[in-house]
């Protein structure tokens, strides 16, 4: 029986419009009831699901950032990993052949030098929003990661040039298919939840995650328990072939998975 449940957000525990549904916070709820520790591991930043995590008055963990925080349930930092600054320092005083805007996230929050409105749509209910700053002025020590937002085909061509430059100095993934995320070597969803494992006394076969994107790839396959999303990008699909995959997020595919699970463990499972 696993022990602890890492999940997802985007596309995965949040529905399209990006809220979370009542069976879902009911059955997030039960597992607690059963003494399952809870981590919500996503890209988001700290300082959005400290305020997202409150309304629920739910003890959870935070793996952020995509990997780059971890904070306990109390909200202590655990675990904290930067960009190299020659890496952002490159980053951000190269040209680049792409029409993609370019977003810094760091302690202070989101900053970015594009104004972005439909960007907050997914951030509607916590508040959180973006500062506009010039990045070309910020200090290189003092960024987490980088992002890229646009066209999917203009990032996957930016990705091949960020390759040639980086190399192995920096780890590339899409944690959408508009997003494309820069981020610490060996950072990932995955690294951070054998950390935060670790430090429960446990092992990630204890654990059962939940993703759509290739930044839960890591995560999705380390763990004794890794489900795929129905509305899953095609790519983490193909790459996991042989982990189960579930309903859409929209139905609230999750917690239909965690209520069979709950209750009838010895049925085999069909998706809604």
């Amino acid at each position: 029986m696993a022990r602890l449940a890492a999940f997802d957000m985007d596309g995965t525990l949040l529905m399209p419009d990006h809220r979370l549904g009542e069976r879902t916070v009911t059955v997030l709820q039960r597992l607690r009831e059963r003494n399952i520790t809870l981590t919500f591991a996503t890209g988001r930043h700290a300082l959005e699901m400290r305020s997202l995590i409150s309304s629920l008055a739910l003890d959870a963990f935070l793996i952020t950032g995509n990997g780059t925080r971890i904070h306990s349930q109390e909200g202590e930092l655990l675990f904290r990993q930067d960009l190299n600054p020659e890496v952002a320092d490159l980053v951000l005083h190269s040209t680049w052949d792409t029409r993609a805007t370019i977003h810094v996230f760091n302690d202070s929050g989101w900053l970015t030098d594009n104004a972005q409105p439909e960007l907050l749509e997914a951030h509607l209910l916590s508040g959180f929003t973006y500062q506009l700053a010039d990045l070309k002025r910020l200090p290189a020590h003092d960024v987490t990661k980088i992002c890229f937002v646009g066209d999917h085909d203009d990032l996957c061509r930016l990705r091949i040039q960020l390759n040639e430059t980086l190399g192995a100095r920096a780890h590339l993934c899409f944690s959408a298919t508009d997003c494309l995320e820069i981020l610490p070597t060996g950072c990932n969803k995955g690294s951070a939840l054998a950390v935060l494992s670790l430090s429960l006394g446990l092992t990630l076969q204890d654990c059962m995650a939940f993703g759509d994107a290739m930044n839960d790839r890591e995560m999705l396959e380390s763990v004794g328990h890794g489900m795929i999303m129905g509305n899953a990008m095609p790519q983490l699909r193909e790459a996991l072939p042989h982990l189960p995959v579930i309903g859409h997020c929209q139905n609230q595919a999750v917690s239909h998975f965690l209520m069979h699970w709950l209750d009838t463990p010895n049925l085999p499972y069909s998706p809604e």
